[in-house]
């Protein structure tokens, strides 16, 4: 229920999703005796859309997201595994064309790829399955396995979890995979504006992870006050921090999390 709801609820609830649909509302009331009120959503819808894709709203909203965990600390030494969550690779585009189809957070696969590289012994679990209401069955892991050999990383180190739907099936299924030991180190490669809610599922999974943030929206506070030139882009960046902090809020109403908003201090 939780992932039918956060597939339908929670994509209606995005901003471009939901004022497209407030403006529709109002087209539709052009055409009844509430006209007046059409014209003021319509208007509504409109403004809102402005400030959505050229004002600094997306950069507010995403920041605090994105600066919640620094940088990992190297000096620790060399982890004995690394995690890297879904959302690199598009695999229905990937079926249906052939090829591995990339999306915008292959950050992860890449900063994966280096860490590999960089520690030898170091296990890797990847986790993405398919995040469609209705699955089919192309699942992100079976093209990610190729897309890391290519790059040099031997499939005997790699280990594709493909059933995970969502951040908190990717915390479980990765820990029952990886069955870490007491005393071993194990990174999580995500998104930064993703880390917290994928912290706290992780937590409470069970699963002690060390977070490796990658793929930022926002170059630091210089971007605060800063508008887009495109509207898109903006749209895009409020988009994808509203969805996290809706994430949030719902994986901690319904204890999911333990905490509204993990952070690095917290147990």
């Amino acid at each position: 229920m939780f992932f039918v709801l956060s597939k339908t609820l929670g994509l209606m609830l995005l901003p471009t999703n939901f004022l497209i649909g407030i403006g529709l509302i109002g087209a539709i009331l052009l055409a009844t005796r509430w006209a007046s009120l059409g014209r003021r959503l319509m208007i509504a819808c409109l403004v809102l859309l402005a400030i959505c894709g050229f004002s600094p709203l997306g950069n507010l909203a995403l920041y605090p997201l994105e600066s919640r965990f620094p940088p990992w600390d190297a000096a620790r030494g060399a982890p004995d595994g690394i995690v890297v969550l879904g959302g690199s690779i598009d695999a229905d585009l990937s079926a249906a064309r052939g090829v591995t189809v990339y999306k915008g957070a292959v950050d992860r696969v890449i900063a994966t790829a280096a860490l590999a590289h960089r520690y030898p012994n170091a296990r890797i679990v990847y986790s993405g399955g398919s995040a469609n209401l209705i699955s089919d069955d192309a699942k992100e892991a079976d093209y990610a396995s190729a897309v890391f050999e290519s790059l040099g990383i031997p499939k005997a180190r790699l280990t594709m979890e493909r059933r995970s739907r969502n951040t908190r099936e990717n915390a479980e299924f990765s820990r029952a995979i990886a069955a870490p030991k007491d005393g071993e180190r194990w990174l999580l490669v995500t998104s930064a504006y993703h880390m917290p809610r994928s912290v706290g599922l992780f937590r409470k999974a069970g699963f002690a992870v060390e977070p490796y943030p990658v793929d930022w929206h926002t170059g630091g506070r210089a971007d605060l006050l800063k508008f887009s030139p495109v509207a898109l882009d903006g749209l895009e960046r409020t988009d994808v921090a509203v969805r996290e902090w809706i994430g949030l809020v719902a994986y901690w109403i319904s204890g999911k999390t333990s905490a509204l908003f993990p952070g690095p201090d917290q147990p």
